[in-house]
C-alpha cells in the first residue's frame, strides 16, 4: 500500500475504468471505513458494486466506460451535512487510492433515486454525490492548479507544515476545478474559507481534509471565527 501522501500526489480523476471486479478484500476494507466514518461522523454513507445506475445521467454528457462501483455520499441533513461529506468522502477517496484504486467525484448531476436504492439510503436522507471507484484504463491527468500565492497566506515566514498543507489542497478535487480558497497561516491557527457557490461547502471538507494530510493534525489547530 501506498502513502497517504503518495495517493495526494498520484489521485486524478478518472472516467473509464476496466471492467476488474474490486477484490472482496478491498472492499470489505472500504466498507469497514465507510462504517467507522458513518458512526463518528453521522453519516449514510454506502460502497455499491456492480451497478452504474446512480451516475447514467451523466453519462450523456462526459465520455465513461464500465462505471459499476462507487459511494453513496448521503446523511441527515444539517446546516454542516455537506461539509462533513466532502470530509468523509475525501478520506475514502484518498484511502481507494492508497489501495489501488482510481475515482472520480460526481456532484449533483446523479441520478439520486437510483443511489437511493442501490445504496440502500434511508428515508430521509439527503444525498449530495457519488465517488466512483475502480481500476483506471489511465491513471489520470493532472488538473490545472492554482499557485499557493493566489488561496494562501501567512503571517510571517511560513513553516513547512503550512506550505505541505497548501500544497495538498492544490492537489485536491473542487467543483469545476475552480480552487475557491482562501487559507490563512497565523502561529499554530489556520482558517480556511470558500467564495461560496455551487458545492462550496463540499470543497470546505475536501480541503480540510487534504490540508490536514498534508501539514500534520499535530501542527495547527483550526480557527473557526
Amino acid at each position: 500500500m501506498i502513502s497517504i501522501d503518495e495517493a495526494i500526489q498520484n489521485r486524478h480523476t478518472v472516467r473509464e475504468y476496466k471492467k476488474t471486479p474490486i477484490p472482496d478484500d478491498i472492499a470489505a476494507q472500504i466498507r469497514e471505513r465507510i462504517k467507522e466514518l458513518n458512526a463518528q461522523y453521522g453519516l449514510e454513507m454506502r460502497l455499491v458494486t456492480g451497478s452504474g445506475d446512480a451516475i447514467s445521467f451523466i453519462t450523456k454528457f462526459v465520455t465513461t466506460k464500465n462505471v459499476n462501483n462507487y459511494i453513496v455520499l448521503a446523511g441527515r441533513d444539517a446546516k454542516d451535512l455537506e461539509e462533513r461529506l466532502g470530509y468523509c468522502g475525501a478520506d475514502l477517496m484518498l484511502m481507494a487510492q492508497m489501495l489501488g484504486l482510481n475515482s472520480w467525484w460526481v456532484g449533483g448531476t446523479i441520478n439520486k433515486g437510483a443511489a437511493r436504492k442501490t445504496g440502500h439510503i434511508p428515508d430521509g436522507c439527503r444525498i449530495t454525490g457519488v465517488i466512483v471507484l475502480g481500476y483506471g484504463e489511465t491513471q489520470g491527468v493532472p488538473h490545472k492548479s492554482k499557485k499557493a500565492e493566489d488561496i494562501a497566506k501567512y503571517y510571517g515566514d511560513a513553516p513547512y507544515w503550512f506550505v505541505r498543507g497548501v500544497g495538498a489542497v492544490l492537489l485536491a478535487p473542487t467543483a469545476l476545478n475552480r480552487q475557491d480558497f482562501k487559507i490563512r497561516g497565523d502561529g499554530k491557527k489556520v482558517l480556511i474559507g470558500t467564495g461560496g457557490g455551487a458545492m462550496a461547502k463540499t470543497d470546505l471538507g475536501i480541503a480540510k481534509y487534504f490540508f490536514e494530510a498534508g501539514a500534520g493534525k499535530e501542527n495547527f489547530v483550526w480557527n473557526n471565527e
